[in-house]
């Protein structure tokens, strides 16, 4: 079975580099069916070892290369219930997205099939490396081609300094990530991350806590955490959106997995006596994340960087479970980022449905001309809903899960911190939902100053076929949204994901697995998993806030002059500041990037002192 694992990443790289040979010969059709193949098997393997590595995690050590007297000689993948869940999840939505690309482009090519098999192939990687340079090729591999699909429209400005911003501050990420593997390889002569957790044992000193500054330095350009996250938005709002789907969907929470990863294996020895101060670290960093995210959000109406801005607070969120430093918050986290995962693709499709069909992606622009896609705004409600956190959705279990882990550690504010980013982002979206399938709010012309700049409207995607929505449209978002909900439900998943969770941060078992060869059974799942009933009330606060703040924003030209004046002066002026902030122009994204690795470091120097 450990040889799936291998599969896993081969599988897309070998028919990316056929399709890419082979491009010439082959007719659209038939490149179409080999890559959906291809990232379907790619998938397959990955949930067959899910279900093996739910018994014990597998290790699969490239050419025999096993440790000699516990040190490791060669390059192993290291398969856990985390890792290869988020590999198997990232799979299905390849498969997801490649399907719904059969007739959302037009002019397509072997390029952007290959190029998203090979972006499969890196998240695979990363997923199984036990390697910490190896996660830094993978997160390579599968970065170079993300900024390949986000500026794949080349005829466009939009889509090329979209991904020109991507590509900068990304890159300036990894080499953030190489430098901090580079220290901590000259510290423990070690890559192998169970080995490098062996070597550093003991209180951390500069050399370690500024390799670790760099390490999520790095991973947090990645998961677009404030101030690193300035690129995300330019790159999501102009990419395709199938590729969208992607993005929105697992390039977050590859930065957040890698961070994870790598501190409860290598770094939570040394680190384990100031867990109290990096907690306060990271709560600080998740909260300012979700708390401009969310802002940002509902001052959008261009509907793709609206989602894109909510991938940035829901990051946020996500970050906190992380930041509890605990299985529970682990296991919260990844409930979490499964489900808004799958409600943010079908909300991306939604999206992708309403440019096909009317051409256009703003929500003043398309006022009230969704009126005749009833199935399409229903779905696209239920997501906006999903986003804020609606009982019994998957959405709502994950967050109830992290909100009550921190209570559980004293840390009751983070309650109101989910209901207000749940509020702003599920109603910015349902804002949008009544505009564009209602014909409801005061149309563009009225528009007020928190929304009046936006950047240009692109060129819709499509050119044939718009009397109709094709059928390889609708079915993927209606499944995606559909399992979003379902989540709570499937048998054993959040037990599964708690057990998953104590043996992900159980460096001692990691390192007995991998370096001594001793299979390492998960912990038992416990009975009772899931979220408490009193955690419904703020579920059920942020839903009604969100419908209440849609409500109030579409009706608000009814209020006098002088209450609407005095509604949204001080929160107009928030507005535009943020907005001002993000410019667009690389040089102020690099500045910003520049002063949060000074902050985080200087803020880990003064809480590992």
């Amino acid at each position: 079975m450990e040889d799936l694992a291998a599969l896993g990443v081969a599988i897309p790289l070998v028919t990316a580099a056929l399709l890419s040979g082979a491009a010439v010969f082959l007719p659209r059709r038939a490149i179409e069916i080999v890559s959906i193949a291809a990232a379907a098997v790619t998938s397959a393997c990955c949930l067959l070892l899910l279900m093996d590595a739910s018994e014990s995690p597998l290790v699969y050590w490239f050419g025999g290369w096993v440790p000699r007297d516990g040190v490791a000689v060669g390059i192993a993948f290291v398969v856990d219930p985390m890792g290869a869940a988020l590999a198997a999840f990232s799979g299905v939505l390849v498969t997801a997205a490649l399907l719904y690309s059969w007739r959302f482009f037009d002019a397509v090519g072997a390029l952007y099939h290959s190029l998203m098999l090979v972006f499969l192939s890196g998240i695979v990687g990363m997923c199984f490396s036990g390697d910490l340079f190896n996660i830094f090729v993978f997160l390579g591999v599968l970065s170079v081609a993300a900024f390949a699909l986000t500026g794949y429209k080349i005829e466009e400005a939009g889509p090329l300094q979209g991904a020109m911003n991507f590509a900068l501050t990304n890159s300036i990420g990894a080499f953030l990530l190489l430098w901090g593997v580079a220290l901590l390889y000259g510290r423990t002569g070690a890559l192998n991350l169970a080995q490098m957790g062996e070597s550093l044992s003991d209180r951390p000193d500069a050399l370690v806590v500024s390799a670790f500054a760099l390490v999520v330095a790095g991973f947090f350009i990645n998961a677009a955490v404030v101030p690193f996250h300035f690129w995300l938005a330019d790159a999501y709002a102009t990419a395709p959106l199938p590729v969208c789907i992607l993005l929105g969907g697992v390039v977050s929470e590859l930065g957040l997995y890698g961070t994870a990863r790598v501190y409860w294996t290598v770094f939570e020895g040394p680190l384990s006596s100031f867990a109290g101060e990096l907690r306060t670290v990271l709560l600080i960093a998740a909260a300012a994340t979700a708390m401009v995210g969310a802002v940002m959000t509902f001052a959008q109406h261009h509907l793709q960087r609206m989602l894109a801005f909510s991938v940035i607070a829901h990051a946020g969120l996500f970050l906190v479970g992380l930041a509890a430093l605990t299985p529970a918050g682990l296991s919260g986290a990844a409930v979490y980022m499964l489900a808004d995962g799958l409600a943010k693709a079908s909300l991306f499709m939604c999206v992708g449905i309403l440019q096909h069909r009317l051409g256009g992606v703003d929500e003043y622009h398309l006022r009230g001309s969704g009126r005749r896609l009833p199935a399409t705004g229903l779905l696209f409600v239920l997501g906006a809903l999903a986003l804020a956190g609606l009982p019994p959705f998957g959405t709502y279990v994950g967050k109830a899960l992290i909100e009550e882990e921190a209570k559980l550690l004293g840390f009751a504010w983070v309650t109101s911190l989910f209901v207000f980013t749940s509020v702003l982002t599920g109603g910015a979206l349902l804002r949008a939902a009544g505009r564009v399938f209602v014909g409801w709010g005061p149309p563009v012309e009225h528009a007020d100053v928190v929304t009046e700049r936006e950047g240009e409207e692109q060129e819709a995607e499509t050119v044939a076929g718009r009397e109709r929505t094709p059928a390889v449209m609708f079915v993927p978002a209606l499944l995606l949204g559909a399992a979003a909900f379902a989540v709570p439900f499937v048998p054993g998943l959040l037990a599964g994901s708690e057990a998953a969770a104590e043996a992900f941060t159980d460096r001692a078992a990691y390192v007995e697995e991998v370096l001594g060869g001793e299979s390492q059974p998960l912990p038992e799942a416990p009975a009772h998993a899931g979220p408490k009933s009193e955690e419904l009330l703020p579920g059920f606060l942020s839903v009604i806030g969100a419908l209440g703040l849609a409500a109030f924003t579409l009706g608000r030209n009814r209020l006098p002059d002088r209450w609407r004046r005095a509604t949204w002066s001080s929160v107009g002026r928030v507005v535009v500041g943020l907005r001002n902030l993000h410019s667009g122009h690389p040089g102020d994204y690099v500045a910003w990037l520049t002063l949060g690795v000074a902050l985080l470091g200087g803020a880990f120097g003064v809480a590992f002192r």
